[in-house]
């Protein structure tokens, strides 16, 4: 294999600052969610965002940088426009060391690249307004089949599925993947994705995807119950590993019978932003290299206090150095 992990998403770069909650009062902006903007409402929050520290971001795309910096051979599959941002993107992604095949797209007709400004509230709560620009419309066409045949795991991001387009590059995708012998998984994203698409993301769990992580609140919209146990049992019996994080209280994994809790230490974030992308990386990182079910939770768990204990959806410090202190490798 060339690549131990690739992913699939949306290519945002993340535009973060802190925001009280009377400033988001002002501003119109709901606490704790995420909304989907349009372009000009975008160049109006950007405007107003005053210590603004700008990353590459993206759900998947945080993901596979955590990854990175466990070691392992990466690439992101995104689409971004050629202008500043898009530059800075895929300039970013690469020198993190994560390779970005898809060149930035030229041309007036190719939306502006995707950016998310995400206000974060003393109490680490983080508003999110996204304007989905380019990488909303990355299609089949996007997806390079030597790259996703030569990855050892392929990691999708729910939120592409708003449009039929990343429907079928995530088919694509996943079949190249299951020809090189690799394995796919999807994130659920946001229980409103999963209400928009609850029959696509059951039949896509049941008949391509060989592990999905997502978290409570998704995993009760997709099966439309208030019954976890019931909604992760369903979703047990056709896919291989299932995982649901449950913010403070414990991680439960399930892997062909087996189930584990894994316990998550309580602490009040700095900024929750990335906790749920930083869990996959760990957890996708022992999933890689062969670990049980419960050391490949354990590493998820690390992965995702390291990134809540500063601003930021990526880790600070290298999640090799987080494993090793804890003795998890």
């Amino acid at each position: 294999m060339t690549y131990d992990v690739v992913g699939i998403g949306n290519a945002i770069v993340d535009v973060i600052s802190h925001g009280d909650d009377s400033f988001l009062d002002n501003m119109g902006i709901e606490k704790g969610i995420m909304q989907l903007v349009e372009r000009e409402r975008a160049e109006l929050l950007y405007a107003a965002m005053r210590d603004r520290v700008q990353t590459p971001g993206g759900s998947v795309a945080n993901t596979i940088a955590g990854l990175g910096t466990l070691g392992l051979s990466t690439a992101f599959l995104g689409k971004v426009k050629d202008d500043a941002l898009g530059r800075f993107y895929v300039s970013e992604m690469r020198r993190e060391g994560t390779d970005f095949p898809n060149a930035p797209v030229a041309g007036a007709e190719i939306a502006p690249t995707s950016r998310s400004m995400i206000f974060v509230s003393p109490d680490g709560e983080r508003s999110m307004n996204t304007y989905l620009g380019a990488g909303a419309d990355f299609d089949e066409g996007d997806v390079d089949g030597g790259v996703a045949e030569a990855s050892a795991f392929l990691f999708l991001e729910g939120y592409l599925y708003d449009k039929a387009e990343g429907k079928r590059a995530f088919e694509a995708a996943a079949a190249a993947c299951h020809a090189g012998g690799g394995k796919a998984g999807i994130t659920l994203s946001d229980p409103f994705c999963v209400d928009r698409h609850r029959a696509d993301f059951q039949r896509l769990i049941e008949g391509e995807m060989d592990f999905v992580i997502g978290n409570r609140e998704e995993w009760k919209s997709l099966y439309e119950t208030d019954d976890l146990d019931a909604a992760l049992g369903r979703a047990a019996a056709v896919c291989g590993t299932v995982v649901c994080t449950r913010s403070g209280d414990p991680v439960v994994l399930i892997r062909v019978g087996e189930r584990i809790e894994v316990p998550v230490r309580k602490v009040t974030p700095v900024d929750a932003t990335g906790a749920g992308d930083q869990f996959a990386a760990g957890f996708i990182y022992g999933m890689a290299t062969g670990q049980s079910l419960e050391m490949s939770g354990r590493m998820g768990v690390a992965a995702a206090a390291e990134v809540i204990a500063h601003v930021g959806p990526r880790p600070k410090r290298p999640l090799k150095a987080v494993f090793a202190e804890q003795g998890l490798i």
